[in-house]
């Protein structure tokens, strides 16, 4: 919690005005925001000065490792962060590409599990790294990445979380995430806990014990709107001690994941926070 209400203040006191085109609305900017979480220490990175609803992150993660290129399926393992922009972005709705109600197109997910190769074909990235890391492989490039931009106008949204490289030690396993957009307020707190549970469920299916994550941001920003809910309220608020994160111990593949894995195995233990927060989401 220190590291993350550290940012927020940096945001707050040091960041500049920058104009968001997409949004049409200005953002308070700071370039450069380092994170790390301990994974081996089971010290789950859940925002306690005000709720956080970590099963919609967990869940959005699930659909990601699972390849999944539609909201209506993010919908049904408890997810809603999809609907807006597969539904209520303007230039998706106009791009031809579009497949129809719900459609994402070829974004994160998709990348990861189906990268499009130029003379035909897929790559399946994750499925590559696991397969190394299982047999305690790290080739400098166990890499997992969604950023495609030969393919961003056959999507929704370009990723924001673009990169995520896995570093093995011996038998303890490190994950290194590279952001370059982040909406601190909101979407913060979900890529926090995605890139400690990625860490952890891939440490989990390869066969190595977890080390630390390493969470690098380049643009973190507040928008305008939501300053004074994060000035006045947010930053007022005293933490509460780190929860812990459980996961199924029989999840032990990425054929698991791809099956049967749902938010039911997965729980959180000793959660306390303030109460919720109702920040302004720009689509």
């Amino acid at each position: 919690m220190k590291q993350y209400l550290d940012l927020c203040r940096r945001i707050v006191e040091e960041g500049e005005w920058v104009e968001n085109k997409r949004t049409g609305k200005r953002c308070l900017t700071v370039i450069n925001a380092e994170l790390n979480y301990d994974v081996a220490g089971n010290k789950f990175p859940l925002i306690t000065t005000r709720k956080s609803f970590w099963k919609a992150a967990i869940a959005e993660l699930l659909g990601y490792l699972k390849g999944y290129d539609n909201a209506a399926d993010f919908r049904a393992i408890g997810c809603n962060t999809w609907n807006a922009n597969a539904n209520e972005n303007e230039a998706w709705l106009n791009n031809p590409h579009r497949k129809g109600e719900d459609d994402m197109g070829r974004v994160y997910g998709v990348q990861g599990r189906a990268w499009a190769k130029p003379d035909g074909g897929f790559v399946d990235q994750l499925k590559k790294l696991v397969d190394d890391l299982s047999n305690g492989i790290d080739d400098r490039g166990e890499i997992l990445s969604f950023y495609n931009p030969g393919e961003f106008h056959m999507g929704c949204l370009r990723p924001c979380m673009h990169t995520h490289t896995f570093s093995l030690l011996g038998d303890t396993l490190h994950l290194t995430s590279y952001q370059r957009s982040c909406d601190v307020p909101l979407g913060l707190n979900f890529n926090q806990i995605q890139v400690f549970v990625l860490l952890a469920l891939v440490a989990q299916i390869t066969g190595n014990k977890p080390g630390k994550a390493y969470h690098k941001i380049v643009n973190a920003h507040i928008y305008e709107d939501q300053l004074e809910l994060m000035r006045d309220v947010q930053l007022k608020r005293e933490p509460f001690e780190s929860p812990k994160l459980h996961i199924n111990p029989k999840i032990k593949s990425l054929e698991d994941i791809e099956t049967w894995v749902t938010l039911d195995d997965f729980t959180v233990e000793g959660y306390e926070c303030h109460e919720a927060i109702k920040y302004p989401f720009s689509v």
